[in-house]
């Protein structure tokens, strides 16, 4: 993303590389990929920086508009204090989204219970239905600790991996 400064001030941001006019000299698109990062300075183009400090994960927050600023020869775009979205709403995506996974976790190994209900001589191997039962408690556990939230920071802190787990918990695989 570049952003076109004149007289110290950012009079446009864009992200699409184009031709454009800049104090009656027409330029070509390709200068932002042969031209160094100070070329593109003098003639008033600048590489915005993204200070995402303030941005929150979309699937729980709403982050404000990106401001931009121009300072020490810098743009900086930056997000404001992000809003927690409506605790329920986002449980209850969370919870539909840990149905939908255990679900398709599930589909692969729906055939041996289907042909273990169908057939009387065939019963499904013991490794896939202790794996199901895993399954199924996974989902469980993990959509008791969504229900246990209390806020929006507290269902967001159970997606946060540290080390190789989150405290949501994983689902099982399936040992072949």
């Amino acid at each position: 993303m570049y952003a076109l400064i004149e007289n110290n001030e950012i009079k446009e941001t864009f992200s699409n590389i184009r031709a454009l006019k800049i104090n009656d000299v027409q330029y070509p698109k390709n200068i932002f990929t042969v031209w160094s990062e100070s070329e593109l300075n003098n003639v008033g183009l600048y590489t915005v920086v993204f200070d995402n400090s303030n941005k929150k994960d979309n699937s729980f927050y709403t982050n404000t508009d990106v401001s931009y600023a121009f300072a020490d020869g810098k743009v900086t775009a930056s997000y404001g204090t992000a809003t927690a979205k409506e605790l329920d709403d986002v449980k209850s995506q969370k919870k539909a989204l840990i149905k939908q996974q255990a679900s398709d976790l599930l589909a692969p190994t729906d055939w041996y219970v289907i042909k273990a209900t169908e057939v009387e001589s065939y019963s499904a191997p013991e490794a896939t239905t202790t794996y199901r039962a895993d399954v199924r408690t996974a989902s469980n556990d993990m959509e008791s600790k969504i229900d246990a939230c209390s806020t929006v920071d507290e269902l967001a802190a159970l997606y946060v991996y540290t080390d190789d787990s989150r405290p949501l918990g994983e689902f099982p695989t399936l040992e072949v």
